[in-house]
């Protein structure tokens, strides 16, 4: 996978589930949008949309039920829908190929970032610990993606003791979680949360700035002082 200053790399292999559509012009380059679908083991199946620039699709042609491998970064931008705004989460393609093996990890991804919320921490009826946390991961341009993470078992006891402004590294995976909602009329709806769940967590420090030549981090066992999470009320593409 390839590797860039600020971590935020995601692998994905699966079939399209959608043709791309013209989604926004941005300094004068068009991009599309489409779903794909990537299964788990559990042959559970998430629905994953993928913003992709049209200088891309002009070299690799995307079409319904196709296979498909897709390398990029999660990207987060607010929309606003019904009176507020929402966090809109979408993976942004930088290569699309043919899978020319089988993939062991159809659904990878690799984050650091820095925690932007106190981590919210319960027990289900069931016994199952969960920790919930908000993920700022810095990019170029001043330019911040706010990426939700859940944390399951023994990575959420770690999870829920740490502080805001934390830096954490994270290996886990992007899916796609069906919900019911009640709208204000009492009619129930079903909707589609997105967010990062985690398999392998690590809080780090920056010994320089993360811009600096010679940029490090090193695994600690307390909280260190951090660059706190750039600032950015509406995150965009």
């Amino acid at each position: 996978m390839e590797k860039h200053l600020n971590t935020n790399d995601i692998q994905l292999c699966g079939v399209v589930v959608t043709d791309p559509l013209f989604s926004h012009e941005m300094v004068g380059e068009r991009f599309s949008q489409f779903t794909m679908r990537v299964c788990r083991l559990s042959d559970q199946c998430d629905v994953i949309p993928v913003t992709v620039s049209e200088h891309l699709l002009d070299r690799y042609a995307v079409q319904k039920g196709a296979l498909i491998s897709v390398q990029g970064s999660l990207r987060s931008y607010n929309k606003y829908l019904s009176g507020r705004n929402k966090l809109i989460l979408t993976v942004f393609a930088r290569v699309l190929e043919a899978p020319t093996t089988d993939f062991e990890d159809p659904n990878r991804i690799e984050l650091e970032g820095y925690v932007c919320k106190k981590p919210v921490f319960r027990t289900t009826p069931f016994g199952r610990e969960i920790a919930d946390l908000l993920l700022a991961v810095n990019r170029s341009f001043g330019k911040s993606d706010y990426i939700p993470v859940i944390a399951w078992g023994r990575n959420a006891r770690l999870a829920k003791d740490l502080q805001v402004g934390d830096c954490l590294s994270l290996i886990g995976r992007f899916q796609s979680r069906a919900y019911q909602k009640t709208k204000e009329e009492g009619t129930p709806i079903t909707c589609t949360a997105y967010e990062v769940s985690l398999s392998k967590i690590e809080q780090v420090q920056r010994l320089n700035a993360p811009h600096k030549k010679g940029a490090r981090a090193v695994s600690l066992s307390f909280h260190p002082t951090v660059e706190p999470p750039r600032r950015s009320a509406s995150p965009t593409l």
